[in-house]
């Protein structure tokens, strides 16, 4: 029996089973997430991170997920209450129902029924996983308009420009992956790379989906909705509470939708890494082993989320969109090109996969050093010359000195000295009597 079929004959008793496990998956892992970023970082850091609540304060996110739905609930007087309250929820509800077509692990047989470990399988598995990825644009625009605010709808402008961007460059690195699996079912897509895994042949998509969820997210270094710097904290500006708490909780199942997703598509899905998938038979990559393997290449990828923010400063906003628009989504296109031509001379002639990697690796040689001779010849900038950004208004010289301005006391003393002055109603007034009394009017 199929994936498919496997699924349509599961019992109602195990539906609810999964169903529940899919619920849980992501508000437990963001409960780990959230302690394990901040650990990690204090670490790279070399501060001690959160030290108080629980052994070793790890019972920290678990104290701020009691706290955070009993805090008092402020309402701006000027926002829309029911977009208010339902922008929130639309933006975790869609990211909870990504996990349904994630396929964690082969068949099975739990309480004696057998069936694979994923809710659902679909035709265009894909398709719904980018689905519920863009609807949480949604929440976050609504959320930014109705609370009535300027720095929150700046915040939502922005998060929505930017998940837009960057969806359109995800979209693009998965074509690869569609091409080379022949189907849009996540479960097809790990069955094809059982020879293969699409890292080790995709390796330019994977890296621009590395890049794209990461912006997908809304994360360091592309942080830019919630620059504390420019718009005070972002689309939840005027959120507490539970609905900033169901916020929180979107970004971080977010999070590990994404890396599940990359695990999916490009690192073999739950099979197991080689040498280990070579041993006792393939033992390893049957029964509950493949969970394991799925949720440690998970880990491993929500780990770059980390390290990345614990690195990396935030980037100009100028600076993130020319990456989406102007990098990620031309080279993706030129990439399916050549995807798609390397797919038409294989079929029409035999070439290996190794060879076809060989003749890539040495015209991406070529391009690298052609750049390099094109760069020797550009005329070298002055370093002493000041870089004009186009507005065409002067611009001030490198060895400015700004004067210092005195001090006030010592304006006042000498104001004191100054000799008096007779003038028509002042009589016997000094300059600083004259001021002192204009100062109390």
């Amino acid at each position: 029996m199929t994936r498919a079929e496997l699924l349509a004959d599961d019992p109602l008793w195990l539906i609810l089973i999964k169903v529940v496990i899919v619920l849980l998956i992501g508000p437990v892992m963001t409960i780990f997430l959230i302690i394990w970023e901040r650990k990690a970082i204090g670490r790279m850091q070399q501060r001690p991170g959160p030290n108080r609540v629980g052994p070793g304060g790890y019972l920290q996110s678990v104290a701020d997920a009691i706290k955070l739905p009993f805090k008092e609930q402020i309402i701006p007087a000027g926002a829309d209450r029911k977009v208010y309250f339902l922008a929130p929820i639309i933006t975790v509800i869609p990211a909870i129902m990504a996990f349904s077509v994630m396929p964690i692990g082969p068949e099975v047989s739990i309480f004696g029924e057998r069936t694979v470990l994923q809710l659902v399988d679909l035709p265009v598995g894909v398709l719904v996983v980018l689905a519920c990825s863009s609807l949480g644009i949604y929440g976050i625009v609504l959320a930014g308009w109705s609370s009535g605010s300027p720095y929150p709808l700046l915040g939502g402008l922005r998060s929505a420009a930017q998940m837009i961007s960057y969806e359109i460059a995800m979209g693009l690195s998965i074509v690869g992956v569609v091409l080379y699996a022949q189907s849009l079912s996540t479960g097809d897509i790990v069955g094809a790379q059982q020879t293969g895994w699409f890292f080790f042949l995709l390796p330019f998509s994977f890296v621009i989906y590395l890049i794209s969820m990461v912006g997908e997210t809304n994360r360091a270094p592309f942080d830019l909705p919630e620059a504390e710097s420019e718009l005070v904290g972002g689309f939840h500006t005027e959120y507490s509470s539970m609905k900033f708490a169901l916020f929180f909780l979107a970004e971080y199942v977010n999070m590990v939708i994404v890396s599940a997703f990359a695990t999916t598509l490009f690192l073999g899905g739950y099979m197991a890494p080689w040498p280990i998938s070579l041993i006792g038979d393939n033992y390893f990559n049957s029964g509950w082993w493949p969970v394991l393997w799925f949720f440690g290449k998970t880990f491993l990828l929500l780990f770059c989320f980390i390290w990345v923010r614990a690195t990396l400063p935030r980037f100009r906003y100028d600076q993130f969109m020319r990456i989406g628009w102007k990098v990620l989504v031309p080279l993706n296109l030129i990439w399916i090109v050549l995807i798609a031509g390397l797919r038409a001379i294989r079929g029409e002639a035999e070439v290996s996969t190794g060879q076809i990697l060989t003749f890539g690796g040495i015209i991406v040689l070529i391009i690298i050093g052609l750049s390099f001779v094109f760069d020797r010849g550009r005329p070298e900038e002055d370093p002493d010359q000041v870089p004009v950004t186009g507005s065409g208004y002067p611009v001030p010289p490198l060895d400015l000195e700004i004067p210092t301005a005195p001090k006030r006391k010592a304006v006042r003393g000498r104001n004191r000295r100054r000799p008096a002055t007779v003038g028509a109603g002042s009589e016997g007034r000094t300059d600083a009597e004259k001021e002192s009394n204009d100062g109390d009017l």
